[in-house]
């Protein structure tokens, strides 16, 4: 029999302000890789965090049987930790080299127990995840958002978990990092529970459970048998709302006609009734019109029966919702420069990012920019540059007249305690309330999600309100800098951030290993950066 190693029971969960997320869920996981998909906002990263036990349910419980490894969606990109305090071995390795150095105080000894091979093994996981000349002693800061994702793996897989639950897990990776991630997770004997919407990785799974209101729907097979699956339901869907629309109109006809007979039995019944007793013709007009509205009582609830199959047959098939824009405020005029910079470099504990005496980088226009390379290639370092969000160490710049708009892997923008319609106030404040509320709506911000504090929504809601706030600011951005942007979304989210930026009339730069939505943004420029170079390249040519 196989082994359970996650168990829910009558799980639910609310924000504090009250709003449900779940309810009485009940659901198992086994041994091997399971994929968990649904919609952004329906509780998949909310749903890890209750098995990790970062968050406390308001009812049922959560059970892992053994050592829990868990790599949450959102990781720290900065500040002042190691890559040993990421790993949670800095006080061993402490205690190794104070040993190394003569110290044989006891409590290094009691620091250290049976982990004397720490540093092997610990070395030993971040070569086989591509971080092989990153060092212990390395400051988070100083790494990419790729190379923090890998590392923040390493720290689970070193716990030797027998469960590994993973959010998100490849995001930010570029394509040497995701094959990597590939081979460790196809090797893994354990049990795997996995948030991602990465195609490639979801097809290597054993099976997908489907996240739903009130469930977890398992199917087996990988993502693409999942996809087969859900169109055979899909068109029984399909019949069964033909079906339902045939039989309400039915129902209808059938209704009126009963309503004709109705009436003309009522007619007739005045006229042969003419000669009877008033009290008596009385009573045969009540007892007809009781018997009428009985009848017509039933034709009326069959309509509403029928009428609930359509609704529920039209609800199993209804399309995802999707942005129509337009945003004539943000067009920037073609041949105008937004951005010169000459002989940029940044470095980094002494060390020059870039080659040479620095990268040379122009914008004009209405310029769409793709910028590609591998992890820990300055991609984002660079943006930030061009945002004016940090200064290179040399180099002259100019930017044009405008707003320029970063938005960072982190999608910090916006203030978590406030909601998004809070927030679209303070970009835009000068916008009348009707303005405002017809944007949040055109977003898909209605009712209690535009009043939600930020920090409540999915990923892909984050950044649906960060577009919102950026784009419709005042004054309108006429430099769009994006990185890694689809990170976090689920397919709909994606192709509603493809309608948001084809909307778009300025200049944008994007970072993203994602090629489909490059293709799909109309990308007109593609630079790559490696070793240290900027250079023009082609759409068909390698970009990880």
């Amino acid at each position: 029999m196989s082994k359970t190693f996650i168990v829910c029971s009558g799980l639910s969960f609310s924000w504090p302000d009250g709003t449900p997320v779940f309810e009485n869920l009940g659901f198992t996981v086994g041994a091997g890789r399971t994929g968990l998909v649904a919609p952004n906002g329906a509780g998949k990263s909310t749903l890890l965090k209750l098995i990790a036990g970062e968050y406390v349910p308001s009812a049922g419980s959560v059970t892992v049987d053994g050592v829990l490894g868990y790599l949450p969606q959102t990781l720290p990109l900065d500040g002042e930790p190691t890559v040993a305090d990421v790993l949670e071995i800095a006080p061993v390795v402490r205690a190794l080299a104070a040993i190394e150095a003569g110290d044989a105080s006891e409590e290094h000894f009691t620091t250290i127990g049976n982990d004397w091979d720490i540093e092997e093994r610990a070395r030993a996981e971040l070569d086989r995840l591509g971080l092989a000349d990153v060092a212990l002693h390395r400051r988070l800061g100083t790494l990419s958002g790729g190379q923090v994702v890998s590392l923040g793996l390493a720290a689970q897989l070193l716990k030797r978990p027998d469960v590994l639950v993973l959010d998100e897990p490849t995001n930010n990776l570029d394509r040497e990092a995701r094959t990597r991630l590939h081979a460790v997770l196809g090797d893994w004997k354990g049990c795997l529970l996995l948030v991602s919407h990465d195609r490639e990785l979801l097809d290597r799974m054993d099976r997908i459970a489907e996240l739903e209101p009130g469930r977890l729907r398992g199917y087996g097979g990988n993502f693409t048998e999942y996809e087969a699956a859900k169109q055979a339901e899909r068109e029984v869907a399909e019949k069964n709302l033909r079906s339902a629309e045939q039989e309400l109109k039915r129902e209808k006809r059938e209704l009126q006609q009963a309503r004709e007979r109705a009436a003309r039995r009522a007619s007739a019944g005045a006229r042969n009734n003419a000669d009877i007793p008033r009290i008596v013709r009385g009573m045969l007009q009540r007892r007809a019109q009781e018997s009428a509205a009985k009848a017509d009582d039933v034709h009326s609830q069959r309509v509403e029966g029928a009428k609930a199959k359509v609704d529920e047959a039209d609800r199993a098939l209804r399309e995802d919702e999707t942005m129509a824009l337009s945003l004539p405020d943000t067009l920037v005029p073609a041949g105008r420069t937004v951005f010169h910079g000459e002989r940029i470099q940044v470095r980094h504990d002494g060390r020059a990012l870039f080659a040479g005496d620095g990268l040379d980088l122009a914008i004009r226009g209405p310029e769409r920019i793709a910028l590609t390379g591998a992890n820990g290639a300055g991609k984002s370092t660079l943006l930030r540059v061009v945002a004016g969000l940090a200064e290179p160490d040399s180099g002259v710049m100019s930017r044009a007249h405008g707003r320029v708009a970063y938005l960072s892997q982190r999608l910090d923008l916006l203030d978590l305690e406030r909601s998004t319609a809070e927030n679209l106030r303070a970009f835009a404040p000068g916008k009348p309330t009707t303005e405002t509320m017809h944007l949040l709506a055109r977003f898909l911000f209605r009712a209690e999600r535009a009043d939600l504090p930020v920090g409540a929504l999915s990923g892909g809601e984050r950044l649906r309100a960060t577009l919102l706030c950026v784009l419709c600011a005042e004054p309108a951005p006429q430099l769009l800098l994006l990185d890694e942007p689809t990170n976090n979304l689920d397919l709909p989210s994606v192709r509603q951030l493809t309608g948001a930026l084809n909307s778009y009339r300025g200049a944008f730069v994007v970072v993203s290993h994602d090629h489909r939505f490059l293709a799909e943004i109309g990308v007109n420029r593609w630079l790559r950066l490696a070793g240290g170079a900027l250079t023009e390249t082609g759409p068909l040519e390698p970009s990880e």
